[in-house]
């Protein structure tokens, strides 16, 4: 909602955004952010410090945990206690690790890019303004939640991040490449063997 150029916080945006993942694009968002994972490999950054953790040496577990950790939060809300714990546990996770500011809000802003640029091409329908500026807010606030600083405001600058942090640091890197094989194995385990 615009009211004289700022953009007014929608209070309802963890509900849409909910409604958006859960009813009307399910398949779609778990696809998309399977690819916006999995696009993240290829920042060697990202890719190595993934490999050298050895967290997708059982990438099943890897992908299920990475699922439940952040569906609680949708699902029951931020402030939940399950909410509060799966963040909780997601920031004990990376605080173990020497992960910097602008890698964490590049893996954001791929979540908020890459489900809006697969929907757009391959949904039933394109997202409305509110469900984008929801999509943002939703990810805002989860970045508030992780202490994430340095925040783009707006879908736009969400895209021009991720567009330009891929053109500035995308190389590859052994590491990165281990994991997307690990991810890729797991992947085409999805589908029947024909597809």
């Amino acid at each position: 909602l615009l009211t004289g150029g700022e953009v007014l916080l929608r209070p309802d945006f963890e509900e849409i955004y909910r409604s958006l993942t859960l009813y009307e694009f399910p398949w779609d968002f778990n696809q998309a952010l399977s690819f916006a994972l999995f696009r993240t490999y290829a920042v060697p950054s990202i890719g190595a410090l993934l490999s050298e953790s050895r967290g997708f040496d059982d990438t099943q577990k890897r992908y299920d945990d990475t699922g439940l950790l952040l569906e609680r939060p949708l699902v029951c809300g931020f402030d939940s206690a399950d909410g509060r714990a799966a963040i909780r546990r997601i920031n004990q996770m990376h605080r173990a690790y020497d992960i910097t500011n602008d890698d964490m809000l590049y893996v954001l802003a791929t979540f908020v890019v890459v489900p809006k640029r697969w929907i757009d091409d391959y949904g039933w329908r394109r997202l409305t303004y509110d469900e984008v500026t929801a999509t943002v807010h939703y990810y805002r606030k989860l970045a508030r939640h992780m202490n994430i600083a340095d925040v783009p405001e707006t879908y736009e600058d969400f895209a021009d991040l991720m567009d330009s942090y891929e053109a500035a640091h995308f190389a590859f890197d052994d590491g990165g490449r281990r994991v997307a094989d690990l991810t890729m194995d797991l992947m085409a385990g999805f589908y029947p063997a024909p597809l």
